[in-house]
């Protein structure tokens, strides 16, 4: 027992935020939770708990492999007649979505809240981030998916028409750490193109999963192109794989190398978007109050568990001291807790394990020399599994800190004497997801963020600014995964291409007496006539 857990003194450090008027019984209730999973496929029962308090919040459906591929054969059957409903119709049912989501917010920003332990704000990220996506996708949707006429290999004879078709079902696994957008924001585009959807989410945060289900049926969604299934990812996530048409998998990377494999060897594409060691650059010409206040946003937003986050920071060593302080005192400004309501910075890891990995990596760090500019402890005082937001600075190799992902509120810092020297660290690793960099010079921002070697770049932003621009692609590089969601790419990978080409008047071949030397002949002059035209 810590001397806080004996006590009940609240520890030194990060401030603690006051608790809301509202409780888990208030917004779990066992009314939602049959409501929400009556039309969930599953023959047993599991249980979620809240990171908060450790509590059990709900009662769950537990599906076998069975019990998965009935959800299957159930969104192959609704599968066919959303396809062929039109584009436009079904991008309607992604408009009404956003407006009920926008109305209809409070609910969800609860439910997120208890089920990850994340702070108000931070679970309204994945509001916002939805609503993009349904407003993009509903708006733009009809148009990625609209027939294109391509030129012929004969120009004004061959007519050629690019058709995109769904692919059909859809197996969609989705993790813990933002159980909204990582569900309903990667369904929205897959629901667009004409496909249904068998998504397994984690247990943890399945009620949230299940709510932005039913707000879809609400939208217009017919209930049997969004299949729930829920159990162990060992278990149910393989019988997933087993049966889609497409995966779809966000995760970390060991497990999405295993993911990629299953589809690979049933023909079945796969979009992966995987771990991450995100590097934020701070030039020298940056200024540092607005850096400061941004890195606090890129490290420790949801307690650094999304991918996209700041796990290392390289400044130059010109201005490194003047950022620190200002970074550390922000930082240890933030208030912990997860009150249901906009009254904290920062909330709870999500389980035990996250807890133990950022204590393993923060003090084999501190034993091998770093230094704690911030944080560096768990708080007991206020939920099993919070750890105050940490920085460490001069970290090391061989500390696992430098090159294993944290998934938690700690960033490490390194100082820098080049945007050279700084470029060649960001980019030695194996991830390449995020990167950000800060500097009052636009051009040499662009500039910078050109060398990195990462799917999302941010000037003067951590991650938000490339993640919510929702019409171009986001992704990773290297072991940060295949594939990208958002803008046009974001869709298209939920279809296959098909070209459709219609021959008119003179057929592909010797014709109208010609011996099979002329035929030849004349195609060859045409073929030259078609480059110097510049056609083709």
């Amino acid at each position: 027992m810590t001397d806080a857990q004996d006590t009940g003194r609240v520890p030194e450090g990060n401030p603690v935020a006051p608790k809301g008027p509202r409780t888990a019984a208030d917004v779990v209730t066992p009314e939602l939770v049959a409501r929400l999973t009556r039309d969930v496929v599953g023959s047993g029962s599991t249980a979620s708990h809240t990171p908060v308090t450790g509590e059990t919040l709900a009662d769950l459906p537990e599906s076998t492999p069975e019990d998965v591929a009935t959800a299957f054969e159930r969104a192959r059957e609704a599968q066919r007649a959303w396809a062929a409903t039109p584009p436009r119709r079904r991008a309607a049912v992604l408009l009404r979505l956003h407006d009920l989501l926008l109305r209809r917010q409070a609910e969800v920003l609860d439910i997120i809240q208890l089920e990850t332990g994340k702070s108000r704000l931070h679970a309204y990220e994945e509001v916002q981030v939805v609503a993009l996506a349904a407003r993009h996708y509903g708006r733009r949707g009809p148009g990625y998916l609209r027939p294109k006429s391509h030129q012929g290999v004969m120009p004004a004879i061959t007519k050629v028409t690019e058709l995109r078709q769904p692919r059909g079902v859809v197996g969609q696994i989705v993790p813990w750490n933002y159980p909204l957008e990582l569900s309903v924001g990667d369904a929205l585009p897959a629901f667009a193109a004409g496909n249904a959807v068998v998504m397994k989410p984690d247990t943890g945060t399945a009620l949230t999963a299940l709510w932005a289900r039913e707000l879809a049926v609400e939208a217009g969604l017919p209930a049997g192109v969004w299949q729930v299934v829920i159990g162990e990812g060992p278990v149910v996530g393989p019988a997933v794989v087993a049966h889609a048409d497409y995966v779809s998998f966000t995760g970390s990377t060991a497990t999405g190398r295993g993911v990629a494999q299953a589809a690979a060897a049933r023909l079945v594409p796969a979009s992966l978007e995987l771990g991450g060691k995100n590097a934020m650059l701070v030039l020298r010409d940056a200024d540092l109050d607005r850096t400061a206040e941004g890195a606090v946003r890129a490290c420790f937003a949801s307690a650094g568990q999304l991918c996209v986050s700041i796990e290392r920071l390289y400044v130059h060593e010109s201005i490194a001291d003047a950022f620190l302080e200002r970074f550390a005192a922000r930082t240890r400004a933030l208030r912990l807790g997860t009150p249901l309501e906009y009254s904290s910075d920062m909330g709870s890891l999500v389980s035990q394990r996250q807890l133990d990995t950022v204590t393993r990596h923060v003090e084999e760090a501190v034993a091998k020399g770093a230094r704690v500019l911030a944080g560096g402890r768990p708080r007991p005082d206020i939920g099993p599994y919070y750890y105050e937001p940490t920085i460490l600075d001069g970290v090391e190799p061989p500390m696992s800190v430098c090159t294993e992902e944290t998934f938690g509120p700690v960033v490490s810092v390194y100082r820098f004497s080049d945007e050279d020297e700084a470029v060649e660290r960001a980019n030695a690793t194996p991830y390449g997801l995020n990167a950000s960099v800060w500097t009052k010079n636009p051009r040499r921002g662009h500039a910078v963020a050109s060398r990195l070697r990462a799917g999302t770049v941010n000037i003067n932003e951590g991650y938000g600014a490339a993640y919510g621009s929702v019409a171009s692609p986001m992704g990773g590089m290297g072991d940060s995964g295949l594939g990208r969601r958002h803008g046009s790419e974001g869709i298209l990978k939920f279809t296959e291409a098909q070209t459709v080409a219609r021959q008119r008047l003179v057929p592909l071949g010797p014709s109208f007496g010609l011996s099979a030397e002329q035929y030849a002949a004349l195609m060859n002059r045409g073929l030259k006539a078609l480059k110097a035209l510049r056609l083709g």
